[in-house]
């Protein structure tokens, strides 16, 4: 019985880790996506000069980059992870940033 715990201990692991990066980081690019949309504009607008077009809204320009900075940095964390496996260490998330460290 109490081997059971542990395995179901690594089984949440594995489905948190699963759904954070299997649904997670694509689901994030995805609100990027829908961001930078919003970002170019929306419905055509009369402006002053009585040119219509999209209306640039800044701030989904700024949230699409801002998310695909998010994925970029998640996965060359998981680069890392898996490179730093290979040579025998692990990353640590001791302090703010994940440093490489001895297993």
């Amino acid at each position: 019985m109490h081997n059971l715990g542990f395995a179901l201990e690594g089984a949440w692991k594995v489905l948190l880790a699963s759904v954070i990066l299997g649904a997670g980081l694509p689901a994030l690019f995805a609100l990027g996506i829908r961001s930078l949309a919003y970002g170019a504009g929306g419905e055509a607008e009369v402006h002053e000069t009585g040119v219509s077009g999209p209306a640039p809204h800044r701030i989904g320009t700024a949230v699409g980059y801002l998310l695909f900075a998010i994925v970029v940095l998640g996965v060359l964390l998981g680069i890392t992870f898996i490179v730093a496996s290979g040579f025998g260490k692990t990353l640590s998330f001791a302090h703010f940033y994940p440093t490489i460290v001895d297993k």
